[in-house]
């Protein structure tokens, strides 16, 4: 009886023993046990089949691309895991020095800028063209992410300082020019405003000089019931309303005056770019010829598709680059309509967590994150799967984790790995120090 009393049964021991085990089998996934599982092997599975599809648009036995895709895709999970165990929050500290650093960067670019496509905005580093703006999408999201956190987002001043820290980086990206990323710094903006309680009039009030000055341009009386629209809405739901209706008033009227100046300051083929999606057959041969290319492969996939490296258009290389912002034609021409509803699925189901990492967060400032990470993400997929049908301009914007690109993959694991940190720290932030 002594004996028993001081020593476990056999039984018991045993159970001790294999509970032991297993904690020492999984130890090594405690510093992982609350991540997004779901998001990350979604990302993981688009990066793998986008990494297939480079491979069959690039020349028989010439495939670079596709494992440089595959090979940062594996550094980018790396990256992932290493940033999701970091706690989100130690970012506070040092917000502004990330800040600083990004436009420290991007005039580095203006001055050791390397060339590619009409557009400087590569640096070399140790032989690698390294692209500052990528990066700079994510450090807007940390900075403004910072600065709303414990704001009023339906302050004015509020929304003017946001304006004002975005337009440095803004603008030294749109002089690159680089007009794909200075419209995801605009989508960045105005989700992240909207996330912080911000006035939906304000945010209108916003976007309104751009759509003003497309409608001006198309249709003169559709500008016209846009502008009437604008104040409308200004009157009903902003202060001082005659302020604000006769300032939704004038900013719609230099939007105008500001199109033509910055029209001015775009490069040919960037004019091209807006244009030429509405009428491609208009020069078949020149800037319409990727679109028209890029129609044709999509159509001629059917329902089904062609199979994988079957795709006429894909494999006698019709569609120059395909690699980068044309990827997802390679898909419509090779695995069809069914292919393509697949990879929006994948990336809605992508979408749908981000959200509601935003929604289930335990602070603002993590909440303000994953929604900046969402915006940068479904933007850029919205936008790019439009420009390959003709829907919108083609504006550069690349595809996430299918088109090639070594700093555009990095950065967008990066931005999981943020929203990682997020989920996998939702029940360590009471308590945590930082």
């Amino acid at each position: 009886m002594i004996k028993s009393r001081l020593q476990p049964s056999k039984s018991n021991t045993v159970k001790s023993k294999l509970r032991s085990l297993r904690q020492q089998g999984w130890f090594w996934l405690n510093p992982w046990r609350q991540l997004d599982w779901l998001l990350l092997l979604s990302v993981i599975a688009v990066t793998v089949f986008g990494g297939f599809t480079i491979y069959s648009t690039e020349l028989a036995g010439k495939h670079n691309y596709s494992y440089q895709h595959w090979l940062f895709g594996a550094v980018g999970l790396i990256i992932t895991l290493v940033v999701a165990r970091w706690h989100y929050l130690i970012l506070l500290r040092w917000h502004w020095l990330i800040y600083a650093l990004t436009n420290i960067s991007l005039i580095a670019v203006i001055f050791t800028g390397v060339s590619a496509n009409g557009a400087q905005s590569w640096i070399n580093v140790a032989g690698f063209n390294v692209q500052p703006s990528e990066f700079a999408k994510i450090a807007m999201v940390i900075t403004l992410a910072a600065l709303l956190h414990n704001q009023d987002g339906t302050n004015l001043k509020t929304i003017l300082r946001t304006l004002a820290i975005t337009a440095v980086p803004w603008g030294l990206v749109f002089i690159q020019p680089d007009l794909g990323t200075s419209l995801v710094f605009g989508a960045i903006v105005i989700t992240m405003l909207y996330w912080a309680n911000a006035k939906i009039g304000w945010l209108i009030l916003l976007v309104s000089p751009l759509f003003s000055a497309i409608l001006y341009s198309l249709y003169l009386p559709g500008w016209i019931l846009w502008v009437l629209l604008v104040m409308a809405i200004a009157w009903l739901t902003l202060p001082n309303r005659i302020i604000s209706t006769l300032s939704a008033l004038i900013i719609n009227l230099g939007a105008v005056e500001l199109a033509i100046v910055f029209w001015n300051l775009l490069k040919d083929y960037q004019k091209a770019r807006l244009t030429l999606f509405l009428d491609p057959e208009q020069d078949p041969l020149g800037g319409g010829y990727h679109l028209i290319q890029s129609r044709i492969a999509i159509g001629a996939g059917g329902f089904w598709g062609k199979g994988w490296h079957q795709g006429t258009q894909t494999k006698l290389d019709f569609i120059p680059e395909q690699h980068t912002d044309f990827i997802f034609s390679a898909v419509g021409e090779q695995f069809g309509f069914i292919g393509c509803i697949l990879l929006v699925s994948f990336f809605w189901l992508i979408c749908v967590r981000l959200l509601w990492i935003a929604a289930t967060a335990k602070d603002d400032f993590g909440s303000l994150l994953a929604i900046g990470t969402l915006a940068i993400i479904a933007f850029q997929i919205v936008i790019n799967i439009s420009m390959t049908i003709g829907l919108t301009p083609i504006t550069g914007i690349p595809l996430p984790w299918m088109s090639y690109g070594r700093s555009f993959l990095l950065t967008t694991f990066i931005s999981i790995g943020l929203v990682e940190s997020v989920a996998n720290h939702r029940e360590k932030v009471r308590g945590d120090r930082v």
